[in-house]
């Protein structure tokens, strides 16, 4: 076999495509991986990982502003915006390098460059790397980059997508959020508890749309209570830049309102990177901008694949690394069990925190099933009341007839942590009579998960 050839090549070295290439190599395939940028990609560079780590700088502020009730003291309570950027960008970069490290343990060869099909499983990659690589699978793992909407193409200044958010050279007074997803609901919850006034526009009928109607009005309730202004059923129709600041206009209910502020950040979503891969080399179908897949993420294009945000949603890392396991073990010829989007949690890492899995109890319903419901909330948790942290809730939908769990949904504390639970217990098809029969530690958050349960059949103790 030639110096150049491989059993597999993944272009893109995200999520997806590192664990794509890591999976094949373990698997016995001689591998390589070709990145234009950054190995760890996008969301452990310039999305994930970053942004939980300035959550996490606000979160520790927030709680020094609260240090009196908990019978502490603290004086000339501060920030340092440098800092707190410099300690972000530093986690990336370490974690970046430990990808790098991983890859090299498992002998991966990584080509640094950009990488473009050329048809007959052959692969250029133009950059510090200048080569052609021949591979009967190549897996395409190209990722996504920020929507823009016409007229708010962000200037490195005044209009800013994620990666300018990441590293704002000043702490705005007045930012205005396009968009109320997790990225845009994380940064929302991000300056506002740095201090900027914070105005949310979505242009659905309530935030958070993707989640439960009534896990988004909790925490609707939550951020409002916390000084931001949120505004729905609200487009965005244009921008004037000012000396120092730019004037949003915003219409709602048929009015245009004129808002101005000092920063925008414009988060609605994500588009495919597409181009210049080499699609049109191939037989590759494109829909909606996104690349078509099988649910072993083949395309129709024998020998290319596709995986992660190049693809159908969810678009979420830990869906695109789980993606990268099954289209290698399929390559590998295992079987593997395929992608049940129903069982890829949501987690959005604002202030309270907020995740799900499965059904809403709106979407269950409109699929037609009879539900059970279950609800419990913080204030009736030990563990939550120690903390401090006593607003949050707990949803749990089962299917009246089956008791299959069909859905969980959660705002509060550490929910993000919590999730696994049910995810893991959709995976395993459990229904109410294993979650009940459960015995969960005391005391702990996850307590709140069983008495959810509990309560959709009636048996709620602490509540």
């Amino acid at each position: 076999m030639a110096d150049n050839s491989f059993d597999v090549v993944v272009i893109g070295g995200g999520p997806g495509g590192y664990v794509a290439a890591i999976r094949a190599a373990q698997l016995g395939k001689k591998t390589a991986l070709v990145e234009r940028e950054h190995l760890g990609g996008i969301c452990l560079n310039w999305g994930c990982i970053p942004t939980k780590a300035l959550l996490r700088s606000a979160e520790v502020y927030r709680n020094m502003q609260h240090a009196a009730s908990y019978g502490l003291s603290a004086q000339g309570i501060g920030f340092d915006l440098a800092a707190v950027v410099k300690r972000s960008r530093g986690v990336s970069a370490q974690l970046s390098a430990g990808v790098k490290g991983l890859l090299k343990k498992n002998k991966v060869t990584v080509f640094d460059g950009h990488g473009k099909l050329l048809g007959k499983g052959k692969v250029e990659v133009a950059g510090k790397d200048n080569v052609t690589l021949s591979s009967p699978h190549v897996i395409l793992a190209t990722g996504g980059r920020a929507r823009v909407i016409p007229g708010f193409e962000p200037d490195g200044k005044y209009v800013w997508t994620y990666k300018e958010a990441l590293v704002p050279d000043t702490l705005p007074k007045r930012l205005l959020v396009i968009g109320s997803g997790a990225i845009g609901i994380e940064f929302a919850s991000f300056f506002n508890a740095l201090g900027s006034q914070v105005t949310v526009v979505e242009m659905m009928d309530r935030v958070m749309p993707v989640e439960d109607e009534e896990i988004s009005a909790f925490a609707r309730k939550s951020f409002e209570k916390q000084g931001m202004k949120i505004m729905t059923s609200a487009g965005v129709k244009g921008l004037r830049k000012l000396a120092d600041g730019v004037a949003v206009q915003v219409e709602t209910g048929g009015k245009i309102e004129e808002i101005v502020v000092d920063r925008v950040i414009s988060a609605v979503g994500v588009v495919a990177n597409i181009e210049n891969i080499g699609l049109e080399n191939t037989k590759v179908k494109v829909e909606k901008g996104h690349v078509v897949t099988d649910v072993l993420c083949r395309t129709d294009e024998p020998g290319v694949y596709a995986i992660g945000d190049l693809t159908a949603p969810p678009w979420l890392a830990h869906k695109a690394s789980h993606e990268g396991i099954i289209c290698v073990e399929a390559i590998a010829g295992l079987h593997p069990h395929t992608m049940n989007i129903r069982n890829i949690p949501g987690c959005t890492y604002c202030h309270p925190q907020v995740a799900s899995v499965g059904l809403s109890e709106k979407k269950a319903i409109e699929k037609g099933y009879q539900v059970r419901v279950g609800r419990f909330p913080f204030i009736g948790n030990g563990k939550a009341i120690a903390l401090g942290e006593p607003e949050g809730l707990v949803k749990t939908v089962f299917d009246a007839k089956t008791g299959e769990l069909l859905g969980a949904h959660m705002v509060g504390a550490e929910v993000t942590e919590m999730i696994q639970g049910y995810t893991i217990a959709k995976t395993l098809e459990t229904t109410e009579a294993e979650l009940i029969h459960t015995v969960f530690p005391h005391p702990t958050l996850s307590e709140m998960m069983h008495e959810s349960v509990l309560s959709a059949f009636g048996r709620a103790i602490h509540f």
